[in-house]
Parts: C-alpha cells; structure tokens; sequence
C-alpha cells in the first residue's frame, strides 16, 4: 500500500520533474534531450545475450564503475553491458571511455510503465546498482522478475540512513528484495542492517574507487603536462577540483592570501558540474584575475594565474600534474568527492570538514597523515603555504596518502566474486 501511495506521488511530481529538467538546459542543454529515454523508450537488445545492467547515476559513481565494467566486459565476453545514467555527464563519460563498447541509454524514472517498457526491451539478467541508488519500484519489478539486485560499493552515510528511516514502511520492504549489499565498510553495512537488510544480504567488500590502476600512457602524460603548466620557472601548481558554488569563494580568498608567499603559484580550477564553467570563470575575472580555459587548448604562460578546468575527463590526469589537490565538495554540506584519486598519484589531499559520504576514506587518509582538513580560506593558505614551504613534509605526505591507497585496494576482486555467484554463465 505505501508503495502504491509512493508511485501515486510520483505520477504526480513527473511535471515538476521535467520543468527541473528544462530549467537545468537552460545553463546545460543536453538536459533537454533524449527525454523518451526516462520514460523507457529505449532500443530492444538482442534477446540471445546475456544482459548485464550497471546502473550509476553521475560522473562520481560512473568512475568508480570503470574499472568493474571493464573487468566484465573481459570475464563475460559473450555478454552484453547496459550501462544507464541520470545525468548528461554521466552520459559523457560512458561515452567517452567505452564509445560503442556498451549498451548505453538514460535510466528509467522509477514509474512501473516506464520500467516496465525498459525491462521488456533491455530484458537483464542482473542489476548492479553503483552505490546507493535505490528505487522502490526498480527493485520491486527485478525481484518480481527474478532479475538479481547487487548494491554494489554501497555506501549509507549516517544523513542519508536517517532519511531512509523516516520512509522505513518504504525502506523496509525495498531491502528485503535486494540480492546482495556489497558495503564499502561495516558502518555502512551496520546501517544498512538497522533499515531491514538481512544479514545474509550483505557483505563488506571494500571501497573499489581504491582499485583505480595507473595506466604508464596517463602516467607519461601527466609528466608532459606538469612540464608545460610549471614551465621554465618550476612555478608550483594547485589543484581545486570537484568545487561547488559557496565553494570557489572560499578558493580565491585562499589563492589570494598564498600568492603574497608564492605570486607565481599556478591555480588549476575544476568545477563539479559544466553548467557552472561560465560562472566560475566570471568569479575569476572579477578579481582581476589572468585566467585560460582548458577548453581552448592553451597552455598557460607566466601571466595566467588561473587554469579553469572546464573540459570533461581529465580530472585524474590533473591530480597527476599537481603538487598540492584540494577536493571540493567538502567545504559546503555536500559530503565531499573521491579523495582517493589524489592520493594514488602521491598528492598531499586537503578537503574541508564535511566528508559524510567518504567517511572512510578520509578517516585512513588522515590518521596516516596523508590528508589534512581546511575549514576556511585561512586554514587554506596556510597549509599550502606550509607544504610549498615543506617539499620534504610534502612529500611525506604524499607517500602517506599513497600508502592508503595502496594498503586498502582489493575491494574489486572481492566484489566481482559476488557478482559471478548471482550470474548463471556459461
């Protein structure tokens, strides 16, 4: 019956939803394509195959799928990867790194015509769900279709489980259903308990996003574009990455505050979402700041100050040719961003205070001394300052975060023996 209310409200809310959608074009255009897509008007497969559904909402939970997809792609050879998104660049990314490779479409809104419609044309054998993506009626019709649900490198933030909490008459019956949990850390598991999961359900496997191998082409690259952003001064460079709006404030107050000790300091600007690249590089020229756009295939000279990252893809490859990263969406109450591609490159982290959605991973990062916290501007500065200052200490801590990184991979074998348990291949 809650169920049935759920679905009730949403039929009622979808008009609401696409106005959100058209409102989003108007700075992101491609949020006003490919609407048939959401509502399951998406191309039949081919019945003969196996289908593997891997479902990740945006860029964040795309990335950490990369390694996993490609890993099934190589263990099932003969089966076919649906890879769904909510978001254009979500989208971007699966296209960009598997191009034609794998099935890629929109997910479906969680309405039962519009799943019902993808599931009869898409026809899965297994649902990946990347993290904690969970729909009502998308597991429902799985179970009801005997389609195995995998939460996979699943994560529930205390925010987030208390949400889950209010709606348990919901929740409840929506774990019931899940095949299996595969939690990043046993608090997320204990959570995870405490809202109806059975323990049977559920297994501690592990962060994948610490799985991430270093190619020695993306290695070679890095080394080339540190060289052309440094240039013949060695100028040192600072990497803002993942920011927010509330968030790139605060990173131009620090910038300023560091270059009274460092004027030649090179600041690499890269927002969480395209949509903001305008904005942000405005925000700069405010401040009478020498800016180029990464867009425009420039490299810096000794004037520009600031490098806005306003491409898609590369972020992995900046944190290589950095020597200090800050990750955003941690300064405002959004839970932060992945702080462990940083530390696989041996890059000193700093974060700011709210790391609920990577609790974890800052807890090792900071108790090996690998990653330190910014709370405002000042605090900023003055550990930028202190680690350009400290090429030693820096270091130091850059092998720490390494360290981490490195003790803690694993995750993704043991993720993929759960997933092969729940497939009946041959």
């Amino acid at each position: 019956m809650v169920r049935v209310l759920y679905t009730a409200l949403l039929y009622l809310l979808i008009p609401l939803v696409m106005l959100r959608l058209l409102w989003r074009s108007c700075k992101a255009p491609e949020y006003r394509k490919r609407w048939g897509e959401r509502f399951g008007f998406v191309p039949r497969v081919d019945v003969g195959r196996h289908v593997i559904w891997v479902h990740s909402v945006s860029v964040g939970e795309t990335l950490a799928a990369v390694p996993m997809i490609k890993q099934l792609q190589s263990r099932y050879p003969k089966s076919l990867l649906v890879v769904t998104t909510m978001t254009p660049t979500g989208s971007a990314r699966v296209r960009s790194v598997f191009e034609d490779s794998v099935y890629h479409v929109y997910a479906p809104y969680d309405l039962p015509d519009a799943l019902g419609r993808f599931l009869r044309r898409v026809h899965p054998d297994l649902l990946i769900i990347m993290e904690t993506e969970l729909w009502p009626n998308l597991v429902h019709h799985c179970r009801c279709l005997d389609i195995p649900v995998i939460v996979a490198n699943a994560r529930l933030s205390e925010k987030s489980a208390k949400g889950y909490q209010k709606f348990s008459r919901l929740t409840h019956p929506m774990l019931q259903d899940i095949s299996c949990v595969a939690a990043q850390h046993e608090d997320d598991g204990e959570r995870f308990l405490a809202l109806g999961l059975c323990k049977s359900q559920l297994s501690v496997t592990g962060n994948i996003k610490f799985d991430v191998n270093l190619a020695d082409a993306l290695k070679h690259k890095a080394e080339v574009l540190k060289i052309q952003w440094c240039g013949v001064e060695k100028r040192p460079i600072f990497l803002a990455a993942s920011t927010h709006r509330g968030e790139d404030q605060v990173i131009l107050d620090s910038y300023e505050q560091i270059r009274e000790h460092y004027p030649e300091l090179l600041l690499v600007l890269v927002p969480r979402h395209p949509e903001r690249f305008g904005e942000v590089a405005q925000l700069c020229l405010d401040r009478n700041l020498k800016i180029v756009r990464r867009s425009d295939g420039l490299t810096p000279s000794r004037n520009d100050q600031v490098l806005l990252g306003d491409t898609m893809g590369e972020l992995l490859l900046f944190f290589g040719a950095c020597d200090i990263a800050f990750v955003g969406g941690s300064l405002i109450p959004v839970g932060g961003h992945n702080l462990i591609e940083p530390a696989i490159w041996s890059v000193p982290v700093l974060s700011g205070p709210h790391l609920f959605n990577f609790s974890e991973a800052s807890r090792l990062l900071r108790e090996a001394q690998g990653m330190a916290i910014c709370e405002n501007a000042e605090v900023m500065a003055e550990l930028v300052v202190s680690l350009l200052q400290d090429p030693q200490a820096a270091m130091r801590m850059g092998d720490a975060a390494k360290s981490v990184a490195e003790t803690n991979r694993g995750a993704l074998e043991r993720l993929l023996g759960i997933i092969e348990r729940q497939l009946s291949l041959p």
